[in-house]
């Protein structure tokens, strides 16, 4: 083992985090190096719990749709419908099926019973309505934000109809074509319609911004805000889809890039309303560039985190999770020239380290990258370090 490592592990929870940072961070990024691993999700659990009885926060935000999130939200928030209602349509990407997200947003709900509006805990999912086969049809933000705007302003103020909306989206299948993904000429986002709709969701969305004053007084900033997220989901739904039907081979680059910038915006709208745990993949949320290794060849962007730190700056601070070991696939106890095979070496299970002191423990003998066998898994680079906040490891995942 090298040297001095030891004197960099701390017990995971909230002050040990918060403690490496000049300031609370508006948003406090906690990324997973794998999906699938409720042990992971449980960490995140017991770290927002403590973040707000000891730091103030409110809100946590995960890496799934925005607008199912919506549901999870109300119930949290004012108990509408049931838990397995939420769990069942609150979620993407297949997380519903996750313990621990079903006791997050049990123990959410506990907490606000009683409480006055103003302390209750908020749940968001801050991805766009995408998964890695496709994307969702902007049919339901384009028409809600529409009908928030009709509802409430001059219709000679508004940039068309609702009828009008109708028979430029069409049939919803042709936007959720499951070849498109393979098949840029299955895409339907450069049609003649598809591009009307990219105007009228921006002049939807300038309407917005502008009858601000109005509408908030009208309904409330709780509604209005809802109203910019459905805006912001149209927008970005129309062009993914706009590129998703591109042929050049920037094109899976720009497709990430714009999934990346929908949940950038997100976040910055979440920053806007207090301190958040934010929990997402680690690519998503780092300061360094992401890349992929896909059918296309190697992908880069910049990913959601590295965007909302060149806005936010000490307001955005991240930490990392590295692994030890999945073993149910096949990832075994890491090399020790690794970070995490030299964390792995450690006595305790799981541990908070800085990734500053760290480096600096580490700079006579610079570890090796981890190489994965299971494509679910990202190791952690360590030419990242001087980027991270914070560095959590858990020694082993277990099969759950």
């Amino acid at each position: 083992m090298v040297t001095g490592i030891e004197d960099t592990a701390h017990t995971v929870d909230a002050s040990a985090v918060m403690e490496p940072l000049s300031r609370r961070p508006r948003l406090l990024a906690l990324g997973e190096p794998t999906h699938g691993e409720d042990i992971l999700l449980e960490v995140r659990n017991d770290l927002f719990r403590q973040l707000v009885e000891q730091e103030g926060y409110r809100s946590i935000a995960i890496e799934s749709d925005c607008i199912m999130g919506l549901a999870v939200d109300d119930y949290v928030t004012s108990g509408t419908g049931t838990l397995d209602e939420v769990i069942e349509r609150g979620f993407s990407h297949g997380f519903g099926a996750s313990a621990a997200n079903r006791e997050l947003v049990r123990w959410m709900r506990a907490y606000n019973e009683d409480r006055p509006a103003d302390e209750r805990l908020r749940f968001a999912g801050f991805d766009g309505p995408l998964e890695i086969t496709g994307a969702a049809s902007p049919r339901h933000a384009l028409t809600e934000l529409h009908g928030y705007l009709a509802d409430r302003v001059d219709a000679a103020l508004l940039p068309c109809t609702s009828e009008t909306l109708d028979r430029l989206l069409g049939a919803d299948d042709q936007w959720t074509e499951p070849a498109a993904m393979m098949d840029p000429s299955r895409s339907v986002g450069r049609s003649a319609e598809a591009g009307e709709l990219r105007l009228l969701a921006e002049d939807l969305v300038a309407l917005l911004d502008e009858q601000a004053p109005h509408l908030i007084a009208a309904t409330s900033r709780q509604e209005w805000d809802r109203a910019r997220l459905y805006g912001r989901t149209a927008t970005g739904l129309l062009r993914y889809h706009f590129w998703m039907a591109e042929t050049a081979p920037s094109r899976m680059a720009r497709m990430l890039g714009v999934r990346d910038a929908m949940m950038a915006r997100n976040l910055l709208a979440l920053a806007e309303q207090g301190p958040a745990l934010v929990h997402a993949h680690n690519a998503h949320l780092q300061r360094d560039k992401s890349t992929m290794q896909m059918w296309e060849g190697r992908v880069e962007w910049w990913s959601a985190g590295a965007l909302v730190d060149a806005h936010l700056g000490a307001g955005y601070a991240f930490v990392a999770t590295a692994l030890g070991t999945i073993r149910h696939h096949g990832v075994d106890t890491p090399p020790p020239d690794t970070v995490e095979g030299l964390l792995h070496a450690l006595p305790q299970d799981r541990y908070v380290v800085d990734p500053r002191r760290l480096s600096a423990v580490l700079a006579d003998t610079p570890p090796a990258r981890r190489v994965s066998p299971y494509y679910g898994y990202a190791p952690l680079d360590p030419a990242h370090l001087p980027r991270i906040d914070g560095l959590v490891f858990i020694k082993d995942a277990p099969q759950g």
